[in-house]
């Protein structure tokens, strides 16, 4: 009947929860879609704007996720964080 009750039906194969990682912690999300800014609130506490969120790429580079990137959810994602500023030592 309606357009919504269509679209939910129209994909019954797709995954209604995916399991990812952030800093080797399991998170089950239900949408197919999160930005980077969604990503950051998954954990207690929120990754702070002190450290940089990165997809991991197998066999390839690691990719910065900012925070209005849209990044399509997969089983098995990987994510990591790391210092937003790293401060060189002193000599």
């Amino acid at each position: 009947m309606s357009e919504i009750q269509n679209d939910e039906h129209g994909r019954p194969d797709r995954p209604k929860m995916f399991e990812i990682k952030i800093d080797r912690m399991n998170y089950k999300v239900s949408e197919a879609v999160l930005t980077g800014a969604q990503l950051r609130q998954l954990p207690e506490p929120d990754i702070g704007s002190d450290r940089d969120l990165f997809e991991v790429v197998p066999g390839g580079s690691d990719v910065k996720i900012e925070a209005d990137a849209k990044v399509e959810m997969r089983n098995g994602l990987r994510f990591f964080t790391a210092p937003a500023q790293i401060n060189p030592g002193r000599g």
